[in-house]
């Protein structure tokens, strides 16, 4: 007895002894041939990692971002090809360019803008629409920026035409994200409106807004396949008749949609083209169209003694862009709308003005969420 007593402690204390073993092994500070590689040094941060940390991204392993939660940044990419981020939705907007001043009253975005373009008095669609934007700071124009009154007014998105270049570039340097846009065409109209739909967290908005502008091209596309016509179309430009929207001009795109050819199509190194009446007589259109905003009258181009040989003038096929409401000849929100003016004008019967005025006050009821006098859209 007194054996098996001697050998039970000797084994227990075997065991005592083997666990303070294990336990001292796993306390041991880990020597290079078992820790694993060693840590970069600071200066050494990944790429990865210095973007995750830049942008507010989790890290992948720890779903989380230096501990607190964070939300990704806002990122776009403007006409000039520069990434722009934003930490939040933008709430404070200076708009310096006419046309995306449009849109976002059409985005639902008035409440946010605080600056706007000079001569804000002489658009229709404000003072129906968004009569408040009337009663703020003007930044200026593309012609003379005021750079220091937008400044002043601490926007956290400023949006300006490309040829702003030097404008945006000094907003860069201050901290204040501007976005260049570049709508001269049904594309960049449309990344105009992403852009700026990203950016203040209007995407559901600007995805209606696109989506009825395919709607509407492919209705006047519809329209000019059923009904094709060879209607060559002169636009005639703000400061002259004689001069003309070229190839590249946003103008050229409406009358091309409607299925009518540009007389001055081949014209493709400019964007207003200045022309000799010789030239326009060469052209000799079926019809004239001149622009919204036009500086004179189509009575003006039809007393014309130098026009009198052209058969648009002897037909008195000469017309203007409606601009009751917006220059719908301007690549604006609501330019779809000068698409389908476009269109009833090439194909009367298939598509009578008065149907046109119809589909114009279901856009601006929809978007701007007003009704118009359907009467101030004539030819």
């Amino acid at each position: 007895m007194q054996k098996q007593t001697e050998i039970f402690k000797r084994v227990c204390a075997g065991l005592l002894a083997a666990a303070l073993m294990v336990t001292l092994a796993a306390c041991k500070p880990a020597t290079p041939a078992d820790a694993g590689p060693a840590p970069m040094p600071d200066a050494a941060v990944s790429s990865k990692s210095l973007t995750e940390a830049d942008r507010g991204e989790p890290d992948a392993a720890s779903g989380s971002s230096s501990g607190t939660e964070q939300t990704d940044a806002i990122t776009v990419t403007d006409h000039l090809g520069r990434q722009v981020s934003f930490e939040s939705p933008a709430e404070r907007i200076v708009s310096g360019y006419y046309i995306t001043t449009s849109m976002l009253i059409a985005l639902g975005l008035t409440d946010r803008v605080v600056g706007v373009e000079a001569k804000a008095d002489t658009r229709p669609i404000y003072a129906l629409a968004a009569p408040d934007l009337l009663s703020l700071p003007n930044v200026g124009s593309a012609k003379e920026f005021n750079l220091e009154g937008c400044i002043a007014l601490e926007p956290d998105l400023v949006i300006l035409p490309v040829r702003l270049k030097d404008s945006i570039s000094a907003l860069e340097e201050v901290g204040i994200p501007v976005i260049g846009v570049n709508p001269e065409d049904q594309e960049s109209l449309m990344e105009t409106i992403r852009m700026i739909g990203r950016a203040a967290d209007a995407e559901e908005r600007a995805s209606a807004l696109i989506s009825d502008y395919e709607d509407k091209l492919t209705q006047v596309q519809q329209i000019a396949a059923e009904d094709p016509v060879e209607t060559t179309v002169y636009l005639a430009g703000n400061s002259s008749f004689l001069s003309t929207a070229t190839a590249k001009m946003y103008q050229n795109s409406l009358i091309e949609a409607a299925g009518g050819t540009n007389a001055a199509a081949e014209i493709d190194d400019t964007y207003w083209a200045t022309v000799s009446y010789e030239q326009l007589l060469a052209y000799d259109p079926d019809r004239i169209v001149l622009a919204s905003d036009a500086s004179y009258t189509k009575e003006d181009l039809l007393s014309d003694p130098q026009l009198a040989a052209l058969k648009a003038v002897q037909n008195r096929a000469v017309y203007q862009f409606p601009d009751a409401f917006e220059a719908w000849d301007s690549p604006t929100t609501s330019s779809a709308l000068g698409m389908l003016w476009m269109s009833s004008l090439l194909h009367e019967q298939a598509y009578p003005l008065e149907q046109m005025r119809e589909d114009a006050a279901a856009f601006y009821q929809q978007f701007y969420g007003i009704s118009i006098d359907t009467e101030e859209i004539t030819r």
